[in-house]
């Protein structure tokens, strides 16, 4: 495919600039990879180490951080994203407080059919890696494109290999990778015809030369300015040959939306790349695996020290299992003894290795995701609470972040998905041209909210404190408000909670019953005076007015 040079140099000018600005993350991306996930990120290894391709992890003796990484991911998974439970609802505002409402009823439809078709694609196996990605290393990618088969798929580029350009929003708008595919695939994906000479000579030579592998480079950035596709399109990516430069590509592609989701974990100041708990754990990883090691080496030392042997005993039997016994002849002084004796403070070692392990924990948020399981004693579940909302103002700012660069677009990307593929039934007409919300309403999310309804509790508890000296605290609060949004808060659903409408029916049929059974208690009253008076004796004079006056009241 051949577009024109100068748009072409353009788009490889913007990605060594996005190269030259990921420059100071890569080095600290290595280490990372080295002392948790070595096997994973080749993209982060020198040709040189892909060469040699070690079988074990050399820089791992002991897997603390991995592990905390893994369960810091697979908590996530499940308390943001859990494939076994609703985690988002599509809502019209105005629209959500009655059941039976139509446009209540098309957003839980349209919400229903969303995660129908997740749960059928690899969606949820690409969030796994996401989140894996994200705690480690601080930065994540996730490339959403449409499907004939599944309606969409998605792909976890490999750390290393990409890059993110941000907009004046500090939002990233630009994407940007280098791999490697062989002839095969090359031809494969993008077709013969649009593949360089080479390419297209080795295909035709076969055998072996087809799995020689190019270097590919692969541009998503804003279509704006020096683009051959139609400004319908908001996003293009384009893909070309490292070694091509003048103006012939593999394909270039239209996007009406970013064709992918960029989280960070944290950003400090404009940095496109985020910080993230591995990072923060880093030093302690190190720590642990060189203390492990030395503790080993001191162990080894000791049951097996290194020895020290009179010269007549070389080349001489000897016996130096427990027990063992090697006779010298001829001189007065032990023949064989340790060099030096070998004393480690095992107690104290281990303790210190156990001090770094729960520090490296305590920053991947283990304490969060296994709270009940670490509890070393029986605790009430108000304790758990109290604890469990402590920890979460530690994720706060994660998870909003998170929602707004992850989330957010992901939903917006496969709903729009869906609707182009006739997957999304006609709204109402009542609710036509209204902008659509996601409220999410996973466990994390729910305890997030559960954790800003604490003032409305404490509020609620001093009204009952001091209702019985000053009644009049029970009319300073709108009960009705209050109810409700704690009912959010905490996340119980609108469609088990009466609308304002069956709230004044019920409050009026009350009442209703209420002014039935005074009238009841009053005609039953007018009927015992009734029965009193004619059975009174009214005898005569002043008495008589008494008592008659006293049947009556």
């Amino acid at each position: 495919m051949e577009i024109n040079p100068e748009a072409h140099k353009n788009i490889i000018q913007t990605l060594s600039a996005l190269r030259t600005d990921r420059l100071p993350f890569w080095r600290l991306w290595q280490e990372l990879a080295r002392f948790y996930l070595p096997k994973r990120y080749v993209a982060l290894a020198t040709d040189k180490e892909r060469r040699l391709r070690d079988a074990k992890n050399p820089n791992i003796i002991d897997a603390t951080g991995t592990t905390a990484a893994r369960i810091l991911a697979a908590g996530m998974m499940n308390g943001v994203t859990s494939p076994a439970r609703p985690w988002f609802s599509l809502q019209v505002p105005g629209f959500m407080d009655d059941p039976q409402n139509e446009g209540k009823m098309w957003a839980d439809e349209v919400t229903r059919r969303m995660q129908l078709v997740m749960s059928e694609t690899n969606f949820y196996n690409a969030l796994a890696t996401l989140y894996l990605d994200l705690g480690v290393f601080g930065s994540a990618a996730l490339l959403i494109y449409e499907d004939d088969n599944d309606v969409f798929r998605c792909f976890n580029p490999a750390l290393g290999e990409y890059y993110f350009g941000q907009d004046d929003g500090l939002r990233v708008n630009q994407f940007a990778r280098e791999f490697r595919y062989t002839v095969r695939q090359m031809v494969a994906k993008w077709g013969k015809e649009n593949c360089s000479e080479a390419v297209q000579a080795a295909y035709t030579t076969g055998g072996a030369r087809l799995q020689e592998e190019h270097t590919i480079c692969h541009l998503i950035e804003p279509n704006d300015t020096d683009s051959t596709l139609p400004k319908v399109f908001k996003f293009r990516e384009t893909y070309w040959e490292e070694k091509c430069t003048n103006g012939c590509v593999l394909a270039m592609n239209g996007f009406y939306s970013l064709p992918g989701v960029f989280p960070r974990w944290e950003v400090t100041a404009n940095d496109s790349y985020g910080t993230s708990p591995g990072m923060d754990a880093l030093g302690d990883v190190i720590q642990l695996q060189l203390e492990t090691k030395r503790k080993a080496q001191g162990l080894d030392k000791m049951v097996r020290p290194p020895l020290v042997a009179d010269v007549q005993l070389q080349h001489q039997p000897t016996a130096l299992v427990p027990d063992g016994i090697t006779y010298v002849a001829g001189i007065n002084n032990v023949g064989v003894k340790p060099i030096y004796q070998v004393q480690i403070p095992i107690a104290e070692l281990s303790a210190d290795i156990q001090d770094v392990r729960s520090r490296i924990k305590e920053i991947f948020h283990n304490d969060l995701f296994n709270m009940i399981s670490q509890l070393s004693t029986v605790r009430s579940a108000t304790e758990i609470d109290a604890r469990r909302e402590e920890k979460l103002v530690l994720l706060g700012s994660v998870l909003e972040r998170f929602e707004n660069e992850a989330l957010d677009p992901a939903v917006a990307r496969i709903y729009q998905i869906m609707d182009r593929a006739g997957l999304i039934p006609e709204p109402p007409d009542s609710i036509q041209g209204m902008q659509l919300k996601i409220q999410y309403i996973s466990i994390l999310a729910t305890a997030q909210q559960a954790v800003a309804a604490i003032p409305t509790e404490r509020f609620v508890a001093l009204i009952g404190q001091v209702a019985g000296a000053a009644p009049i605290a029970l009319q300073i609060p709108n009960w009705d408000s209050l109810l409700r949004n704690y009912a959010d808060a905490i996340g119980v659903k609108t469609r088990d909670l009466n609308t304002p409408q069956q709230v004044a029916e019920l409050q009026q049929e009350q009442e209703k019953q209420i002014e039935a059974q005074q009238a009841q208690v009053t005609g039953k009253n007018l009927v015992d005076g009734a029965r009193t008076l004619s059975e009174t004796d009214v005898g005569g004079g002043s008495n008589a007015l008494q008592q008659v006056l006293g049947a009556t009241q």
